[in-house]
């Protein structure tokens, strides 16, 4: 049975004003509830990562800052959040929430967090949106604990996965694989293992057709034994953000794809939402929503 990570802390509220949509990882459970598709035997409630985890990942004079919020006002900006006990807390249960899904993945084979895909925390700061880096933070700790031994993360975020670039990029046994709007945030990339810049503009047809040839060759090249999949919805056309020009259709096809691959090489594979700025609220649950629909009816 797919295994999903939520806790009700992951909606605490951001400082008014602000315009991160929290407001999904509330309405994306109680969609997610109402039609049918999942359950409350499908959901788990995460606690706090361990410090010691958490330091297999980022370095410990960061962490210490950050937990007893010594973190600069000009850091705090670039992070995009107004720093508190409580937004700490918030990452920390994220970060559990993902590292929980891996394990769990290894039994049950896929797994997803409500939250997650904090793909712009570097080993040593924050940035957009990003404190910790949770899909990160779970690749070492099952490669640590001799769980797995190679892991693809495939971000298909429209923003290029900076941090976990950066934290991998000497890693033979993490492949990162960034898929993202060649003229969007960052403003400065790294150096993925693999990066694939797309122009303003791309439809379904050229997405998932590079993609498709994309993703064949590194599974046939690196043949990981765990995936770790970022599923942002800011690919649509209706993102505000995202510069590319998806439809809901094409943004599903993308999953299905995905979960299909998955399904025949028979790898673990854990799901975090990532972004989704849409104007309204109403396609970023949609997207959201037809993710876990889409893995519920390939994979179970």
């Amino acid at each position: 049975m797919l295994q999903v990570a939520f806790h009700l802390d992951y909606i605490h509220p951001i400082p008014e004003g602000h315009k991160f949509p929290m407001e999904k990882y509330q309405l994306l459970p109680e969609q997610l509830l109402y039609e049918g598709t999942l359950d409350q035997s499908h959901f788990f409630e995460p606690s706090i990562c361990s410090d010691e985890i958490i330091l297999t990942t980022h370095a410990s004079d960061y962490l210490n800052r950050l937990t007893s919020l010594e973190i600069t006002p000009r850091e705090q900006r670039v992070s995009g959040f107004v720093h508190s006990e409580q937004l700490i807390l918030r990452e920390k249960l994220i970060m559990e929430g993902t590292r929980l899904c891996a394990e769990k993945a290894l039994t049950c084979g896929a797994a997803m967090n409500i939250a997650g895909g904090t793909h712009h925390a570097y080993s040593n700061r924050g940035e957009g949106f990003c404190l910790l880096n949770d899909q990160a933070i779970a690749a070492n700790w099952l490669i640590k604990e001799k769980l797995i031994s190679k892991v693809l993360i495939l971000d298909l975020d429209v923003h290029q996965g900076n941090g976990t670039a950066e934290l991998f990029h000497r890693s033979e046994d993490v492949f990162t694989f960034s898929m993202h709007g060649k003229n969007n945030y960052p403003l400065k990339k790294e150096a993925s293992h693999l990066d694939v810049e797309l122009p303003d503009g791309t439809e379904d047809q050229a997405y998932l057709a590079s993609l498709k040839a994309n993703l064949e060759g590194v599974l046939s090249d690196f043949t990981p034994d765990f995936v770790f999949y970022q599923s942002g919805v800011d690919v649509l056309k209706t993102d505000k953000l995202g510069r590319l020009s998806l439809s809901m259709d094409g943004c599903k096809q993308r999953d299905e794809f995905v979960f299909n691959v998955v399904k025949d090489l028979d790898i673990p594979v854990v799901c975090t939402m990532g972004g989704g700025y849409s104007r309204e609220i109403k396609y970023i649950i949609e997207a959201h929503a037809n993710t876990f629909r889409t893995i519920q009816s390939t994979l179970f």
